[in-house]
């Protein structure tokens, strides 16, 4: 199983499928061994048969060298935190930290590897609230008002990739900073931790987005709405990215009242993979090479073909993620499905978002240009964070602290209150 080169850049394409836990001094070695002492085969060799399986020695020595070419070299593991058997080493590279997760078998063979937005470690609190979903616990902060509230709850939905309840990008937290400003308006909301970023041992090659995403944010919104102390609420769910593009199909089970579409791509997954690559190609060449850009147009070919069956190798696929996976978003029609949705939802859209650009933003505005309670929001300056910025949109808009935008936060609550 491949990793581009894009571990900042593409975050929101990269549900990494690695899985991870470990034991503690087996995982320092393995860092060492990797980042340190550049022994690709001695940390190679940590790995159980089911890694080895899905990834070949220069695979992970080339993960080792793409992570350090978009990090900086590495410095230091700063700490070690535990969650059950989950452990994550919060780790400084030259130009930012974050953590590296491993995950153990019961013979202490590494089972997977994951590299995460760091995690805080805190005590629950009284905004702490964990919800039953398919077999695991999600982890989240449920706030709510006890002066001025409006009755209404937000259930926000991520990204792809392992995302915390925060979404957090760097020092960056979206998701925190549009759940505290609802909060002082009167709106209750509740965010999680995404199971691939919690529990990632549950996903695995049979997994879709159906385990990934869309099961989680139904089983949230049925537990407010069979819950006695959200009786009179309206429950509203709101997607990011992924969580945008998967809205649709969310919709068909959630039953929520509205709905909220934060950079939501129409276009299919794979199409969008190319034009970020060439994208991200033509503003730094030395990130995605002109190979890269090559093989990632002949994967896509392939899955987009009818040569594309269940029968195909992994390897043949885009980023390397299962047949499993791609089966189900190949098959996967969102302009389709958001003819079905009948309740009130809101598309938001950044100018300066090169990840998910105003071409899907039009198809959507398209496609329901009869829809009398869709609305559309277009925002030039604002980045797929919703965050202000200037200049060629890059990668390193995200290494910059700044804070969702007041103007589409109070579009948001208007949104939801009307």
């Amino acid at each position: 199983m491949r990793m581009k080169n894009l571990f900042k850049t593409l975050f929101i394409l990269l549900p990494v499928l690695f899985f991870s836990q470990d034991r503690k001094a087996i995982g320092n070695t393995f860092i060492e061994e990797l980042f340190i002492k550049k022994n690709a085969e001695k940390a190679y060799s940590l790995f159980n048969a089911t890694v080895s399986g899905q990834i070949s020695t220069e695979g992970l020595k080339s993960i080792a060298e793409q992570m350090q070419g978009q990090l900086g070299a590495f410095r230091k593991v700063i700490e070690v935190n535990n969650d059950n058997a989950i452990y994550y080493y919060y780790s400084e590279f030259e130009k930012s930290k974050l953590d590296i997760q491993i995950s153990f078998d019961g013979e202490n063979k590494i089972s997977g590897l994951f590299f995460v937005p760091h995690k805080t470690f805190e005590k629950d609190d009284l905004n702490s609230l964990h919800i039953k979903s398919d077999g695991i616990e999600l982890k989240g902060t449920l706030l709510q008002p006890v002066q001025n509230n409006q009755k209404k709850l937000v259930i926000f939905v991520h990204g792809s990739g392992p995302q915390d309840r925060d979404e957090t990008i760097g020092e960056n937290k979206p998701f925190k900073d549009i759940a505290e400003y609802l909060f002082n308006n009167g709106i209750s909301s509740y965010r999680y931790d995404k199971r691939t970023y919690s529990n990632p041992e549950t996903f695995n090659d049979q997994s879709t987005v159906e385990q990934e995403t869309i099961n989680d944010a139904v089983n949230a919104s049925d537990y407010f709405k069979n819950n006695k102390n959200f009786k009179d609420y309206q429950i509203i769910i709101l997607g990011h990215s992924q969580g945008a593009y998967l809205m649709p199909e969310i919709a068909k089970r959630a039953r929520a009242s509205k709905y909220i579409f934060m950079s939501g791509n129409a276009t299919p997954l794979q199409n969008l993979i190319v034009e970020q690559f060439e994208y991200l190609h033509k503003i730094d060449p030395t990130s995605v090479s002109d190979r890269d850009v090559y093989n990632m147009k002949k994967e896509v070919e392939f899955l987009n073909s009818d040569k594309f069956t269940l029968k195909a190798s992994n390897e043949e696929l885009p980023m390397g993620w299962s047949v499993t996976y791609w089966k189900y978003l190949v098959d996967y029609k969102p302009l389709e499905a958001v003819q079905s949705i009948k309740v009130p939802m809101f598309f938001a859209q950044g100018g300066r978002d090169y990840q998910v650009t105003e071409k899907d933003f039009t198809l959507w505005k398209n496609q329901l240009k009869n829809n009398k309670s869709a609305m559309f929001k277009f925002y030039p300056g604002l980045s797929h964070l919703f965050i202000s910025g200037s200049g060629i949109p890059s990668p390193k808009d995200y290494e910059i602290k700044g804070n969702v935008d007041p103007l589409f936060l109070t579009d948001l609550k208007n949104f939801i209150l009307n």
